[in-house]
């Protein structure tokens, strides 16, 4: 046996034991003829004495150590001096007399400081590139044990409620997930390819199909999607679940006691916006984005966007008339407090618009006045370019209608219904951030149901398109497909979202090859694409397929929001870097000719 204890556990209690340990050198610290030790590992620090009168030979063998040598000790606990315990430790009232060192393993000069508080300096790069050091921060070490009881948590809670845990395969089919896949080459049928999947989708309903009627797994994931500060490159988990003969309130009940749980368990953030019945609200999609300018609404804080097309619709402002014109709408939002933004933060936020398709953003600044003018109400006065085009009268309408008040700035957009919402959305984002209303404290989970089927296609002019989930069942059902203007018809699909983030996706599925076909058809699929690429599915519906739905959250993500984490990268142990990189591993690489040749590839 290496040790008899871990340097997390020894207290007061152990005083006059003989205890063996082993560790890391965290530092040391020479005094006088003694050495002091701190020792580490995942469990805590323990202090080592070297004195001479216990151990010349040890305190010989303790003046070699550097940082992050690995040793093992033996010696003898005993009581600090009540000025000398150190309360932030656990072990804080103890020391180890060490009676015996043994030098497991040197270390190089690691190439940045392990210190939690000086870490941060170095870059991201550095620290991936020695991910395995890096690891060794009680903090990166905390989050993967924090993580390994989460997932503990989630199988529990689901084989508590009845869920079996199946595993699907990796080695799958492309499957139109909205990602680019990753393929994987055959050699024995060259010219084909696997997927790795993008999610068990197919195989979680056939497990539906084989009456397996309540699944769940912990699932990789794999998308060739563009990093950022929520998404992993390349892979991720998510927990997948479907349920058999249940419809989306189903769902909702048996998800929604599992997200209370970990938010309780897991973080120290108090769930706010719920429901009177202490349920997650349900906000429809159009609502979403109507109120909010986003399908992940983070409600956390107010500042709700709310249409005034009909109040300026005659008004002599002909961004807005010409806009309203062409069959566009005018939106506005309220921002209290927002008027002490200085002329380069406005147009900071006229920026972010922009990129969401906005031409511009107009705005009031409601400000204080000392004596009423023919251009103020009571002690407002506004400022805006735009209030001379309005007129006064309807400005201070506006304003009325706002319920605005000195301080305050209401932002106006004018375009297409969607660019409004999404322009519009992105101030209110970057207004909250600015004005310190995300507050960590809280946890604002929601479900976004009722999105719309298709929409027109991203990449075709004209064409109409799935606009969330293709395997979906449609609102109506077949006859919804058949009578209805496809961009009208909505889908019985949910994501889940918290504070701003969509976590899951969900739907109940479109179980019915004939309903399947025409819905695919209205997208442009024809009988013959819709069979090769889904035949399995497809053929296995014709054999009895039960009504079913489920939801597959990022496990990951959610993990991230709780623990109010900068970035996703930090939930992994080996994490790929912004461009998708395993540094440390020195991936992606060349391969030897040799490999390409069996597997019948060319690299142009």
């Amino acid at each position: 046996m290496f040790r008899t204890h871990t340097c997390g556990e020894l207290t007061k209690k152990n005083t006059g034991q003989t205890i063996e340990l082993a560790g890391w050198v965290q530092s040391r610290r020479d005094h006088g003829g003694l050495i002091f030790i701190d020792l580490r590992d995942r469990y805590g620090l323990t202090q080592l004495t070297f004195d001479p009168k216990i151990s010349k030979s040890a305190l010989t063998e303790a003046d070699k150590l550097r940082h992050e040598w690995v040793i093992k000790i033996k010696g003898k606990v005993a009581s600090r001096p009540d000025d000398m315990i150190n309360k932030k430790l656990k072990t804080g009232e103890i020391e180890i007399e060490c009676e015996k060192i043994e030098i497991l393993s040197k270390s190089k000069t690691p190439p940045f400081e392990l210190n939690e508080e000086k870490t941060g300096d170095a870059n991201e790069a550095l620290r991936l590139k020695y991910r395995f050091v890096d690891l060794r921060r009680s903090k990166l070490q905390s989050i993967l044990k924090i993580k390994d009881e989460f997932f503990q948590q989630i199988r529990k809670y689901f084989q508590a409620n009845g869920f079996i845990e199946i595993q699907t395969p990796i080695l799958a089919n492309s499957s139109p997930e909205g990602a680019r896949d990753f393929l994987v080459p055959s050699r024995f049928y060259p010219g084909k390819f696997y997927a790795l999947p993008q999610a068990p989708q197919q195989f979680k309903q056939l497990l539906m199909v084989g009456g397996l009627d309540k699944y769940f797994q912990i699932a990789p994931c794999f998308r060739d999607e563009d990093p950022r500060m929520d998404r992993h490159y390349g892979e991720f988990y998510q927990l997948d679940m479907e349920m058999s003969f249940v419809e989306q309130e189903d769902v909702w009940t048996i998800m929604e006691p599992l997200w209370k749980q970990v938010t309780k368990k897991f973080s120290n953030k108090k769930l706010v916006a719920l429901d009177d019945d202490g349920s997650f609200k349900k906000i429809p999609w159009r609502k979403a984005m109507q109120k909010y300018g986003t399908d992940k609404p983070d409600l956390r804080f107010d500042l709700e966007i709310k249409p005034v097309t009909e109040i300026v619709k005659d008004c002599g402002f002909s961004v807005f008339t010409q806009a309203i014109k062409i069959g566009g709408v005018v939106h506005a939002m309220k921002v209290d407090g927002a008027a002490k933004f200085s002329r380069k933060e406005i147009d900071e936020l006229t920026e972010v618009a922009k990129t969401k398709g906005a031409k511009g953003l107009a705005y009031i600044v409601i400000k204080s006045h000392p004596a009423p003018t023919s251009k103020a109400e009571g002690n407002f006065e506004l400022q805006s370019p735009i209030v001379k085009f309005l007129g006064h009268e309807l400005a201070q309408k506006i304003v009325k209608h706002f319920g605005a008040k000195a301080g305050d700035i209401i932002f106006f957009g004018a375009d297409t219904w969607k660019t409004v919402c999404l322009s519009l959305g992105a101030v209110r984002n970057e207004c909250a951030s600015k004005l310190g209303l995300k507050d960590n404290t809280k946890a604002a989970w929601c479900w976004v149901v009722d999105f719309p089927m298709y929409d027109y296609s991203e990449t075709e002019d004209g064409r109409i398109d799935f606009g969330h989930n293709p395997f979906s069942m449609p609102h109506g059902g077949m006859e919804a497909l058949q009578n209805k203007n496809p961009l009208e018809i909505l889908a019985q699909q949910f994501d889940l979202v918290l504070n701003g983030f969509e976590v899951s996706s969900g739907a109940i599925r479109n179980h019915e090859p004939e309903i399947m076909y025409k819905a695919f058809s209205i997208a442009g699929y024809t009988k013959e694409e819709v069979d090769n690429k889904f035949g399995a599915m497809v053929r296995a519906f014709e054999y009895g397929a039960p009504p079913h739905g489920g939801n597959a959250p990022g496990v990951d993500r959610i993990l991230m929001v709780l623990l109010d984490l900068d970035s996703i990268r930090d939930i992994y142990a080996f994490p790929k870097d912004g461009k998708g990189r395993d540094v440390m591993m020195d991936s992606p690489s060349a391969v030897e000719a040799k490999q390409l040749k069996e597997l019948n590839i060319k690299i142009n």
